[in-house]
């Protein structure tokens, strides 16, 4: 026993982390990488980001031009709402509702109008933005971490919904529908976790 005792507590030691940041991730490659990172570790703001970009690429493409537009542009408004609003509170549960909701509608392959798919997509943005902005207001170079998470929310909008735009065939649709159930299942599990207390 007594030989596992020392292995064990060293290697306890070595892999505790002894910096902790909420919701920032420090890459070593500078502020705008660093706001780059946390699209990659938010369930929330990457899967939705996905769904909405799907959504808008089984729409058309006027919808994905809007798309790629309006999101960037709410999720800066709702940023510097976070950044200038002190006492924001954090509502987790409302970005896993965002999450299902577009989901859903990906899943649903609802033929829904631009203008409402536009409008979906900057609700999103404001809410995740207001929530990054939140987390921002602790970092010490904000505007970089900034610019660098609405260059990845732009490249990521414009890539996918390009993508999705260009998938016209029937087999490809229903792949894009089967990711959007997925990503609802991804949310319920994300609500489970939330209310048992591991979120």
């Amino acid at each position: 026993m007594r030989r596992l005792t020392v292995p064990l507590v060293l290697a306890v030691l070595l892999l505790t982390p002894s910096v902790a940041g909420a919701h920032l991730v420090t890459t070593g490659l500078g502020p705008f990488s660093d706001g780059a990172m946390p699209l990659a570790f938010s369930p929330e703001d990457l899967l939705g980001l996905l769904a909405v970009a799907l959504l808008a690429g089984l729409c058309g493409p006027q919808a994905g031009r809007w798309l790629v537009i309006v999101v960037p542009l709410c999720w800066l408004v709702g940023a510097m709402a976070g950044l200038l609003i002190p006492g924001v509170p954090a509502i987790p549960w409302l970005g896993i509702v965002s999450l299902v909701v577009l989901g859903l509608l990906v899943a649903l392959d609802l033929k829904l109008p631009d203008w409402s798919i536009a409008t979906l997509g900057g609700l999103f943005g404001l809410l995740h933005g207001l929530f990054n902005g939140v987390a921002l207001s602790a970092a010490p170079e904000r505007g970089l971490n900034l610019l660098g998470i609405l260059t990845t929310v732009f490249v990521l909008l414009l890539l996918v919904s390009a993508v999705a735009v260009s998938l016209r065939s029937g087999w490809t649709r229903i792949a894009m529908r089967v990711a959007g159930s997925w990503v609802v299942a991804v949310g319920m599990l994300m609500f489970g976790w939330l209310f048992r207390g591991v979120v």
